[in-house]
């Protein structure tokens, strides 16, 4: 299969610099899967995981909103955030999961509803890819 390079940038790090075979992300438009020789393409990117297909296998990880280029033989998406579900701490993503359901669910004064929803987002989807090591 024809590979192309795929590199992942997020502020603390380079977090992953190879030749892939695919990628699948979460667009703002719902998911997009990229293969060599892809038209260009520039779009935002929505919190979801990164599925990165590499000598056959497939590799998960959790990313926080960004965008990804693609043009050429390269892609590279840069994103706040992004994990191994072996980073993951579970726990700790659960207790952002119960903290940000408490303030949808009670509404303080003063709450920032967008925030308190994008942190749930984050929370589940933390959730989901951490879980994805338990299973290998």
């Amino acid at each position: 299969m024809s590979v192309f390079h795929l590199e992942i940038v997020t502020p603390d790090r380079s977090f992953f610099s190879e030749e892939v075979e695919m990628v699948i992300v979460r667009g703002i438009e719902g998911d997009l899967a990229i293969l060599k020789d892809r038209a260009p393409l520039i779009t935002p990117l929505k919190i979801g995981k990164i599925r990165i297909f590499q000598d056959g296998k497939e590799k998960v990880a959790a990313v926080v909103d960004g965008y990804i280029s693609v043009e050429n033989h390269k892609t590279t998406i840069i994103t706040e955030a992004a994990e191994w579900p072996e980073e993951i701490d579970i726990e700790r993503a659960e207790a952002a999961k119960k903290r940000a359901e408490v303030l949808l669910k009670e509404r303080p004064d003063g709450i920032d509803v967008a925030r308190a929803q994008l942190a749930l987002q984050r929370a589940l989807n933390r959730i989901e890819v951490g879980k994805l090591k338990r299973i290998d």
